[in-house]
């Protein structure tokens, strides 16, 4: 996923779940039980949905 995302030129933050209770925390609110779980604008995607990932993140530029 985080090599996908630098290849598309995307900045993200990552969380740990395992080492981070807020974010455990965060990923359960959202009704996740699986990672990871990507936010892009307000839009959730489980798992490495890469036909979905590049829907959301409109076309390749680089």
């Amino acid at each position: 996923m985080k090599e996908f995302l630098r290849q598309k030129g995307v900045d993200f933050t990552e969380k740990d779940v395992a080492a981070d209770d807020a974010a455990f925390d965060e990923v359960m609110r959202l009704g996740f039980a699986a990672t990871p779980v990507t936010i892009i604008d307000g839009e959730a995607v489980v798992g490495f949905n890469r036909a979905k990932l590049e829907q959301l993140l409109g076309p390749d530029d680089a």
